[in-house]
């Protein structure tokens, strides 16, 4: 492998206009040598014309961009490779000195060169580079025998592992990677994360995924409004640096708006005036040179409020009993499921993708019917299915509201549009073509779609694909708000240890209770935190299993604090009602309107005493929790 040199990238004004809307906008920043950089931006906002401005595949229409001539540069094209070839050998292919002084040294007739060819193999470790590539792709999800197979043999999201294997074993001077995570599962994005941690050069990423941006880069380049401005630290650090900056900018702004009205007012009482009239003009060129400072614009279409069932259903859900699945007869991916779902279940499913997680959310989906066993589902229950096939199955020709419309036919107009407007399509959005809307805001209108009739569950698989950090935000707060159940796959870690109360690991054909918590998952599947005993001797079965009744009990205890932390929200919620009704008869709930003073003073005087002593039970669990975790 050539060795990785230094890089330093500067850009400078850069301008790049598409469809005479100018995308970047005399853009410039300075990144240092062996900067990790995240690049980051809401949906639309330039990324990915920057990169590719940056490879040389787009000139941009005014400005610079500085990097050594020598510099080798990393990036994934958008065709995924193809052929014969196995993934392996594409991989290893990716070294290109490597492979053709490997062929040259097979024809060489020339002792000298022959010498020289072999000392330079040494120098790149050529010889170690079958266990790197195989390294890389077992780190990617491709095991020993799927090594071996065609390139042909896979699907699209598959052939593009093997692009990013094969950018990251060839080691650029400067490695582009654009949503590199998008195609992966939760296991292959945890190990790319652990592999960027250690990349001995400099690195760009434009990714939406906030551990990664956390874990792994040292500099965060904000792209809005055709500018960029760099940040040092991670995704965290940059929202801090981003809010201080915004309260900056409000306060400027106010302290100018101040200033402006009363310049104005000066002009207008004085430029009559004879006597003040020189003054009044001085003061009109002032406010005409002033610059108006713009405050931060939030965007009004970052929404989403999924409808809660209004119509109550007694648990279980859905019961799994022995149950197997899969689409072959006698052929199950799926066997022996034992699973309940509850309406207040948060649930995220583990595993690798092809393990069987789309299939089990398609069984609770009932779009699969088991093959064995049993599945009892509760007769009323509502479910909204997501899927990606869903946003690649809109039609490009139609708008949000004739999508709507069609499917909640028989619905008043107002209806239609209250749903759209949930999920940010209100005015001049809700009649906009679905071609001409972003990734992200299609896959808004599918989640706007599916939840149409205020299902009880939700189970969406891979949501935030197409979907920039602050709307991966705003989809986590909407899930945490929604009062149903909810099913999820995803490789965004940040959104699972938020949302989900139960982890679900699909492996080796079955489904089982993953006991301990994400971390440990991720701990698990770097292999870190291996249970060892003294001197890295194993645990016995007896340490393991106590190890995993702890934890057991640990999960228990969590969902009792939730438990007693809803109940004393709701008796809260409870005494503020009733003082309500005690102050302000007007505002009285219909069970308080009628009940004299004293009834309500009594009846406040029942839930406060109810309330102090859960109060005390809950302070009680909390740190019987705090010592267990």
């Amino acid at each position: 492998m050539a060795a990785i040199g230094a890089t330093m990238l500067n850009f400078s004004n850069i301008t790049i206009r598409l469809g005479g809307r100018a995308i970047l906008d005399r853009a410039s920043a300075a990144l240092p040598s062996r900067a990790r950089v995240g690049l980051i931006g809401r949906n639309g906002a330039g990324k990915s014309t920057l990169m590719k401005a940056l490879i040389g595949s787009i000139d941009p229409d005014d400005g610079e961009i500085e990097m050594p001539r020598s510099t080798r540069i990393g990036y994934i094209a958008q065709e995924a490779p193809a052929g014969d070839s196995t993934p392996f050998e594409t991989v290893l292919a990716a070294d290109v000195e490597r492979a053709a002084l490997l062929d040259e040294s097979e024809t060489c007739e020339d002792p000298d060169r022959v010498g020289e060819i072999h000392e330079r193999l040494m120098a790149i470790d050529a010889y170690t580079a079958p266990a790197r590539a195989a390294r890389i792709l077992v780190g990617l999800g491709f095991d020993e025998e799927m090594q071996g197979r065609t390139l042909d043999s896979y699907s699209g999201g598959w052939k593009m592992r093997v692009a990013l294997a094969a950018l990251l074993f060839s080691e650029p001077d400067l490695l582009l990677l654009d949503e590199p995570s998008n195609h992966l599962d939760l296991e292959a994005t945890l190990w790319l994360e652990n592999f960027l941690k250690s990349y001995p050069a400099m690195m760009v990423v434009i990714s939406h995924e906030r551990d990664l941006l956390n874990n792994v880069v040292d500099h965060i380049l904000h792209l809005d409004g055709g500018k960029t401005i760099l940040y040092t630290g991670g995704y965290d650090s940059f929202e801090r640096q981003r809010a201080e900056r915004a309260a900056q900018l409000a306060a400027a702004k106010a302290s100018q708006d101040a200033q402006r009205a009363k310049l104005q007012d000066y002009i207008a009482r004085n430029s009559a005036r004879a006597s003040t009239a020189k003054q009044a003009q001085s003061r009109a060129k002032a406010l005409a040179r002033m610059q108006p400072i713009a405050a931060m614009a939030e965007d009004p279409s970052l929404s989403f409020d999924f409808p809660s069932p209004t119509d109550e259903l007694k648990p279980p859900l859905v019961t799994l009993d022995l149950a197997s699945v899969g689409y072959t007869p006698g052929k199950p991916i799926l066997s022996r499921l034992n699973l309940r779902l509850d309406p207040d279940d948060r649930i995220a499913l583990l595993g690798r993708n092809g393990n069987g997680k789309t299939t089990l959310a398609r069984l609770l989906a009932a779009q699969l019917k088991p093959m064995d066993g049993e599945i009892s589902v509760s007769g009323k229950m509502r479910v909204g299915y997501f899927t990606q096939y869903q946003v690649e199955e809109l039609d490009g020709d139609d708008t949000p509201l004739e999508h709507m419309t069609r499917l909640m036919r028989g619905m008043t107009p107002a209806a239609v549009r209250a749903q759209l407007g949930r999920f940010g399509f209100s005015g001049a959005k809700a009649t906009t073509k679905v071609g001409k809307l972003s990734g992200g805001e299609r896959a808004r209108l599918a989640l706007a779609l599916i939840t149409r009739e205020a299902p009880h569950m939700l189970i969406l698989d891979e949501p935030t694909n197409h979907l920039d950090v602050d709307t991966r935000e705003a989809l986590v707060q909407a899930l945490n708000a929604f009062e149903g159940a909810v099913v999820l796959v995803s490789h965004d870690r940040h959104m699972i240890e938020l949302t989900a109360d139960r982890l679900i690991l699909v492996d080796a054909g079955v489904a089982e209770e993953f006991r301990g918590s994400l971390e440990e998952y991720t701990d698990l599947i770097l292999g870190k935190n291996q249970p060892k005993g003294e001197g890295g001797a194993k645990v016995s079965k007896k340490d393991k299993k106590a190890a995993q009744q702890a934890r057991e009990r640990e999960q228990a205890l969590r969902k009792t604090v939730k438990a007693m932390e809803e109940k004393l929200a709701k008796l809260t919620a409870r005494r503020n009602e009733i003082d309500r009704a005690m102050f302000d008869p007007k505002t009285a709930a219909p069970q308080d309107a009628k009940r004299t003073t004293t009834e309500l003073m009594k009846l406040r005087a029942d839930v406060v005493k109810e309330l102090e002593a859960l109060e005390i039970e809950w302070l009680e669990a909390c740190e019987t929790l705090e010592g267990a975790s």
